[in-house]
């Protein structure tokens, strides 16, 4: 059963689950407990994503839950700060055998990085800190590591932010520390620690990078960074069942962390809150996150208005920046069979990505003892996908972003326009007059100085009776697509086929034209 669903749930799911689960076993009957789901209800005035795409991605969720022997499952897309659709699927506890729900509460392990990250920012905006300044200004332990080689910079706060501080990768070893005290640290830091390679010039991911961000926060903001994150964060987005600490939530509600192994389900502990949960340590539910990624979205596109998050928009939208050293693959999953080049890059708590059909997307995985989870952002469509699963290193990736193909494939993600600015738009009536009239006489004041360099009147009115001969009238009315404030397309539907167009105007102000370009397309 599917439910489509604006921000708040009207209740409890329910759902029957196999006895068979209490011993902890047997694949078939995880099988059909994953057929099992969510109860349905569609509030008005939420626009339904249709019932075969919602077919289809339920499919990619139950195939990996079953392939994957996931106890607990859910999955959200949000649409426009709605979540406009929602699923759970599986048991929250086997011995119990309550079910996940929109309630249930999973730890969502390095997802928790992206919080980390924009408390720095947040930080950063009140002045607090400077981002290119050495980390050591804020930790003063850091100030006698002994680097790698004799030239090597001192790590700064942006370096932890990208996972380029030369730190090694420690993801097994990390994921073990999240209740590591504050005085244990501070004596770890005290003693230094070795380095992978000079900072600056790779990226490797840190976990205890992140960690130092989470003592950079306490030691900026006077406040515990757990406190700080949660109040001045998670709290002011309504995330009232968000925190670090696994002991303080109602223990009914949590989505209990579970290992498969030999055939088998054993219960993970809980690792309690500490200094590496900067890192890892937020536990959510599916209620709050789709707050949390609403907010982000909402960042784009850039706009003119009032702030009403937490941290300012310009400041979530830096989470997209990165410090380059990017990693290229190839995609082979087209319907149409042609690879699909797809470059990597991390930015601050997220992995900013750019490939041929989901264009600019931020994604962050989260692996913990007991958990997995995903989330994949789309900004400029306005849409996220994520998804929480409670058996160990199960981080659903790569149904969440093929659950995000299916929207793009079904024409239920498109991005947004930019608005038409009023230079544009009068730029472009002028084209429009250029064409019907056969001459540059209509533009002849709205012209950058280059153009008629670039080539001569005699030169370009030819080439536009060529073009007019080709396509014969043309519907030049038609919307233009802007690309940003000073840029755009459009295509007109004519006599013999259609003429696609671009513009581009000058840094003049007023700006003026400086680049336009018309093809003929014939028919197909």
């Amino acid at each position: 059963m599917t439910r489509q669903t604006a921000h708040r749930l009207a209740g409890p799911f329910r759902a029957n689950f196999l006895h068979s689960l209490r011993t902890f076993g047997a694949c078939s009957a995880l099988a059909a407990l994953s057929a099992l789901g969510a109860s349905a209800e569609e509030p008005a005035g939420v626009p339904a994503i249709p019932a075969d795409v919602t077919d289809r991605i339920d499919a990619l969720f139950l195939d990996y839950q079953t392939e994957k022997h996931v106890p607990g499952l859910v999955w959200g897309i949000v649409k426009d700060g709605e979540l406009a659709y929602f699923k759970a699927s599986g048991t929250a506890n086997l011995e119990t055998e309550a079910p996940v729900t929109e309630d249930s509460l999973f730890s969502i392990a390095s997802m928790s990085k992206a919080f980390t990250a924009l408390a720095i920012l947040k930080l950063r905006d009140e002045g607090k800190l400077y981002l290119d300044a050495p980390a050591e200004y804020y930790v003063p332990e850091l100030a006698d590591w002994t680097y790698p080689t004799t030239d090597s910079p001192r790590i700064r706060v942006r370096d932890l932010l990208a996972h380029v501080s030369g730190l090694v990768t420690d993801n097994p070893w990390g994921d073990r520390q999240q209740d590591m005290p504050e005085e244990v640290f501070t004596e770890v830091l005290k003693q230094g620690v070795p380095f992978s390679r000079a900072p600056q010039t790779a990226y490797e991911y840190s976990n205890f990078g992140y960690a130092l961000l989470g003592r950079i926060v306490t030691n900026v903001s006077g406040m515990p960074y757990e406190d700080y994150i949660r109040t001045e964060i998670m709290l002011p987005l309504g995330m009232t069942s968000t925190g670090y600490d696994v002991y303080a939530v109602d223990q009914d509600r949590r989505a209990l962390g579970y290992r498969w192994e030999e055939e088998a389900y054993s219960g993970e502990p809980a690792l309690g809150p500490g200094v590496f949960g900067a890192m890892g340590g937020v536990m959510t539910n599916a209620s709050d996150y789709e707050k949390w990624v609403a907010f982000l979205l909402d960042a784009w596109p850039p706009r003119d208005g009032e702030e009403t998050g937490p941290v300012k928009r310009s400041s979530v939208r830096e989470l997209s920046q990165g410090l380059d050293f990017p990693r290229v693959y190839m995609r082979d999953d087209q319907p149409n069979g042609d690879p699909c080049a797809v470059a990597v890059t991390y930015a601050m708590g997220f992995s900013f990505v750019q490939e041929c059909e989901l264009g600019f997307t931020l994604t962050h995985s989260g692996g913990y003892p007991g958990y997995g989870s995903n989330v994949l952002l789309m900004p400029d469509a306005g849409v996220g996908v994520f998804a929480f699963a409670n058996r160990t290193y199960a981080a659903p990736s790569r149904a969440v972003r093929d659950a995000a193909l299916e929207l793009v494939r079904a024409g239920e993600m498109p991005s947004r326009e930019w608005p038409v600015s009023a230079p544009l738009a009068d730029a472009y009536a002028v084209v429009g007059e250029v064409y019907v009239q056969g001459s540059l006489t209509p533009a002849e004041d709205t012209l950058a100085m280059n153009f008629l360099l670039d080539a001569s009147i005699p030169v370009r009115e030819r080439a536009l009776a060529a073009l007019k001969d080709q396509a014969g009238a043309c519907e030049t009315g038609v919307p233009f697509k802007a690309d940003g404030h000073l840029s755009g397309t459009f295509t007109w539907t004519c006599e013999k086929g259609t003429i696609e167009g671009w513009l581009l105007l000058s840094p003049n102000d007023p700006p003026l034209i400086q680049e336009l370009n018309l093809s003929f397309v014939e028919p197909s």
